[in-house]
């Protein structure tokens, strides 16, 4: 008989899992997961921001961000904010692997520690202070403890907020989430930037001859509203302090009530 078309679940089940058992066994994965192990709650009932990468983090005042203490998340190329501020986030994350291999430079340089999807050890070399994640394909997931896995949920920002939940941060906060993009095309799809980048902070975020992702809009917000219940139902809070952008999931907060003691 034919199994042309055929769809065999133990054959992607066993895909999954010889992948798995092979993370397992590498060393790479003991030391993040001893180091994730230890980041276990160590900030509970802190506050944290994840700066994401819209165009209106630009009106953000970093002098003020830093000046407040409050943990910041930085996520992919917000490095490309450095010339232009000296803040400097306290962990940056990063899991898609375009985004990976174009920021690579930066990534073996900084001291600054790294989240990354396992898949970037073919570009950013081990050591201290870089924790390689596993992420879990199975979608609608969410990881109050990472150490075994994560989940993309279409969006780095969800990983962030997985992180931040993992470290024990009670009030979580996303600034420069516009979700909105003037990008058209089919959600996921790889394409190949032509023009400055209008999407993002920088216009060499992906600008010309840049290869990236294009973004799954209703997927991120279905994932984001899983956070939003989990940080729920464990007595914590997201808040949107994002100047306008289109994402209406989170309760919005200006935020310098969150950087001054709000929530």
């Amino acid at each position: 008989m034919s199994t042309a078309g055929v769809i065999n679940p133990y054959r992607i089940a066993w895909r999954l899992v010889r992948r798995r058992l092979a993370w397992d066994i590498n060393p790479l994965s003991w030391k993040s997961r001893a180091c994730l192990g230890r980041l276990r709650n160590t900030h509970a009932g802190r506050k944290a921001l994840v700066l994401c990468n819209g165009p209106s983090l630009n009106a953000v005042d970093f002098d003020a961000v830093r000046e407040s203490g409050v943990f910041a998340f930085g996520l992919n190329k917000i490095n490309l904010l450095f010339s232009r501020t000296d803040f400097r986030p306290h962990a940056i994350v990063s899991v898609n692997p375009l985004v990976m291999e174009q920021n690579a430079p930066f990534f073996n340089e900084t001291s600054i520690p790294l989240f990354l999807d396992r898949a970037g050890r073919q570009w950013v070399r081990p050591r201290q202070g870089v924790v390689y994640l596993h992420s879990c394909p199975e979608q609608g997931l969410f990881a109050q403890d990472c150490r075994l896995s994560i989940n993309q949920g279409y969006t780095v920002t969800y990983v962030a907020l997985q992180l931040a939940f993992h470290m024990g941060f009670q009030d979580v906060a996303l600034v420069g989430c516009d979700h909105s993009f003037s990008a058209q095309g089919r959600p996921n799809q790889e394409v190949l930037s032509n023009k400055p980048d209008t999407n993002h902070f920088d216009p060499h975020y992906f600008g010309a001859g840049l290869r990236w992702n294009l973004p799954d809009l209703a997927a991120s917000e279905y994932h984001y509203e899983i956070a939003r219940t989990t940080y729920a139902d464990a007595g914590r809070r997201i808040v949107n302090c994002t100047d306008g952008g289109r994402l209406e999931v989170f309760e919005r907060m200006p935020l310098d009530v969150f950087l001054g003691g709000g929530v």
